[in-house]
């Protein structure tokens, strides 16, 4: 009888010192602040490198398969590669910026305008009850904060890529190591994963890389494709902050289903203060790019290297945006694949035993 009841005690004291540790650990933050700090300077570079040389890996193999040798290979993608993002980086941040505090500066010009054309709308609804009229205004100040917001956050993070860009320049020469020597790296991995673990974590790690790379490497390349299309198309039609508005469709473009509507919003936020023919230039843009995407580079590029029911891939989206927003949702897909193939190892290792 009493085994219940002290079952509990324990269990309760656990979460008590855990809860205790993480009180101390923040109380201490001065000691080991310095240590995460270095840690992070070191990990968000190595991440990064280890993340393009997967991207980049594949590509160097088939061209070293052709008979090229592979260091060739290897000079050849990594130039084009790095050279292009160096003269994209080089000619459109100055543009992107200068794009930014415009429309930072303009922001409550566009707020104006939506006042207008609210005001015009109560016009036209005077018989809708005055709590509707009230949720409308509650929408156009929100949307303004959040826009406002949103540029100020995009503002400061260039500025910490700025700082970061000392950091950032140690990336090339990362990646061409660890391309470089990536049999050593795959050696060191398997000498020091213990023996029980060898076999098992290197089918987890294929299937893992069946499953996402191809599905990272095309959606990334979709993304570029359908955003710069998007920026250009802007430009030719005069739409304000092309650049702007091309980034936001090429990252939200990542999201599967949701991710076109998402990044539809700003610009046709942005168009809706400037013209009625902005809109619909907008509108069709947005339409025929995710007409492409869906019938032609999607099926194409990206394949269905995921292997996950569309409902599934849907909770995984709004499970993502509840927890961490448009980053939750990007990281979502690729978290509940990697989570399916996990469960589906420790399945077959159950049914081994």
């Amino acid at each position: 009888m009493l085994k219940k009841p002290m079952q509990l005690l324990i269990w309760i004291t656990i979460l008590l010192l855990f809860l205790l540790s993480i009180y101390v650990a923040i109380k201490l933050k001065i000691l080991w602040y310095p240590l995460f700090a270095i840690s992070k300077a070191i990990l968000i570079p190595l991440g990064i490198s280890i993340f393009i040389t997967y991207l980049l890996l594949p590509i160097i193999e088939k061209l070293h398969e052709t008979g090229l040798p592979r260091t060739l290979s290897l000079l050849i993608i990594y130039l084009l590669f790095f050279g292009s993002a160096g003269y994209g980086l080089y000619k459109g941040i100055p543009i992107l910026l200068n794009q930014l505090y415009d429309l930072s500066e303009n922001i409550p010009m566009f707020a104006e305008t939506y006042n207008v054309m609210l005001k015009k709308i109560h016009n036209h609804t005077d018989q809708w009850p005055d709590g509707m009229h009230e949720r409308i205004d509650l929408v156009i100040s929100q949307t303004e904060g959040f826009v406002a917001n949103a540029v100020e956050k995009a503002i400061r993070s260039m500025r910490i890529l700025f700082d970061y860009l000392l950091i950032g320049a140690l990336i090339p020469f990362l990646v061409f190591y660890l391309v470089k020597d990536i049999s050593l790296m795959k050696k060191t991995v398997w000498y020091f994963t213990p023996s029980s673990w060898r076999k098992r974590g290197w089918r987890f790690l294929k299937d893992v890389d069946d499953s996402l790379g191809g599905y990272i490497r095309g959606q990334l390349f979709v993304c570029v494709i359908i955003g710069t299309c998007a920026g250009l198309t802007f430009w030719l039609f005069h739409i304000p902050y092309p650049l702007i508005l091309g980034l936001v469709i090429a990252l939200t473009n990542i999201i599967p289903y949701f991710g076109p509507f998402i990044g539809a919003i700003p610009a046709l936020l942005i168009a809706a203060a400037v013209s009625s023919k902005a809109v619909i230039v907008v509108l069709a843009t947005i339409a025929i790019l995710q007409f492409i995407e869906g019938n032609i580079l999607g099926p194409l590029i990206v394949g269905r290297s995921l292997n996950m029911h569309p409902v599934a891939i849907m909770l995984a989206l709004l499970a993502g945006g509840e927890l961490g927003g448009i980053v939750g949702m990007i990281i979502a897909v690729p978290a509940a694949s990697i989570l399916k193939i996990m469960f589906t190892h420790m399945i077959s290792i159950r049914a081994e035993h």
